[in-house]
């Protein structure tokens, strides 16, 4: 009995590793290459933004969100700064809040 308690925990284990890398390597996708599936281009959900701040963008990134898909784009307009989040399957705008300051997006001292 003890030899079919392991066999079985061994097998849970090997389930469990399974999953694991087969989740991890599904969500390692790279964002430059995941927005070749997106039905909404860059370019597209740019010009949104752009309309829906009446400002000029400064700078667009793809990311995955709780929403699924979408671009978030940074919108200048006057002195505001905005952040505005395009979905990637319809162009819709998910949300839209000014940006107070610029987040250190990508760890270097300054932006």
């Amino acid at each position: 009995m003890p030899r079919v308690r392991t066999l079985t925990a061994l097998a849970v284990t090997l389930a469990t590793i399974a999953a694991t890398a087969a989740y991890a390597s599904a969500g390692n996708e790279n964002d430059a290459t995941a927005v070749a599936n997106a039905r909404v281009s860059l370019s597209q959900a740019v010009q949104t933004a752009e309309q829906h701040v009446h400002g000029r963008a400064s700078k667009a990134e793809y990311e995955h969100t709780r929403q699924g898909w979408a671009y978030d784009v940074e919108v200048v307009n006057g002195q505001k700064v905005f952040d505005v989040k395009v979905d990637a399957r319809d162009g819709s705008v998910l949300a839209s809040t000014t940006d107070r300051t610029d987040h250190d997006d990508q760890g270097d001292e300054t932006d």
